[in-house]
Formats: structure tokens, sequence, C-alpha cells
């Protein structure tokens, strides 16, 4: 997308995509072939209209399987990403998320493999990793970093609830 600044995904509609180095397929109807798409360093604080926009965009709107939302100001996941079933790569780093309960919202996400959540302020609380790690089974790299045989049996140890009946 272009540099063009916004509160909200909903004006983006309006911006050229920007033409990198290979070029973009499109269909007779205008829609881009793409599974991609980034809408980084666009002051972005909500997500509202993402799915018009993936619409207008998109020959294949439910197969995004990559999404770049970092440089943001997103201060929470929206559930909307929760619907975008095929997602496998997502970032959202440097945006405003504070809460790491947030990141739960998409452990339903069954593709999910890479993450990057680092500059927000989820990553100062105490067992982030660990945290973000047990969350999503699916996950290779987090923060541009791959997770471990031995943080993922951490994980799993550190956040496996015991039955109530069985506590003493």
């Amino acid at each position: 997308m272009s540099n063009i600044h916004y509160a909200s995904v909903t004006f983006t509609v309006k911006a050229v995509p920007w033409r990198g180095v290979r070029p973009l397929s499109t269909t007779s109807q205008g829609r881009y072939q793409s599974r991609a798409l980034r809408l980084s360093n666009n002051s972005i604080s909500d997500l509202t209209g993402i799915t018009y926009l993936l619409k207008h965009f998109l020959s294949w709107p439910s197969h995004l399987g990559w999404l770049d939302l970092s440089f943001n100001k997103l201060e929470r996941i929206d559930p909307v990403l929760c619907e975008m079933r095929e997602l496998r790569v997502l970032y959202l780093h440097g945006n405003s998320i504070w809460n790491l309960s947030e990141v739960d919202k998409m452990g339903q996400l069954p593709h999910l493999h890479t993450i990057t959540l680092h500059g927000n302020s989820i990553e100062n609380t105490r067992g982030y990793r660990a945290h973000v790690i047990a969350v999503l089974p699916e996950l290779k790299t987090l923060d541009f970093s791959a997770v471990t045989p031995d943080e993922r049996v951490m994980s799993k140890i550190r956040y496996t609830r015991v039955p109530r009946h069985t506590r003493q």
C-alpha cells in the first residue's frame, strides 16, 4: 500500500498498492491474485473495514496467508483476525498491544506458524514468550526467532493447568 497514514483500514481503499519487485497479477475484475497484504506504518488504530478492504483488493480474500500490520497503533487483537482461517504469518510488531491475554484469541488459527509481537508492551510481561508459544500450538517462529523444542516443552509444562479435583 502507499505510505499514506490512516486511523482505520477503511480509508486504504483509495490507496494505490505499491508495486514491489515482482509484478502484481490481477483478475479481469481488477483484484490482485495475492495471498499477502502489507498495511504496515499507517497509524492504523482499529481494523474496522478490513474485510471490505480484502474483498476490494484481493481475488481470494479468504485465502489470505500473510498479513503485515506492524508499526501501527493497534492496542488489541481484533476478533476479525481470528476469522482469517488461512493466516500463516502475522506481523504485529511495533504496535501498542499491552494485554498478554489478547494473544489467546489467536489460538483458534490452525495454520498460524509465524507471529511478531516485539515492540508491544506485552513483551515486557513475565512469561511472555512461553505464554505465546503455549497458546499458539503451530508456532515455529516468534519475533523472528525460531521456537525451540525445549521452549515448546517448557511452555506446555508452565501453562498446563492441574484439574481442580486433583488439587490438595
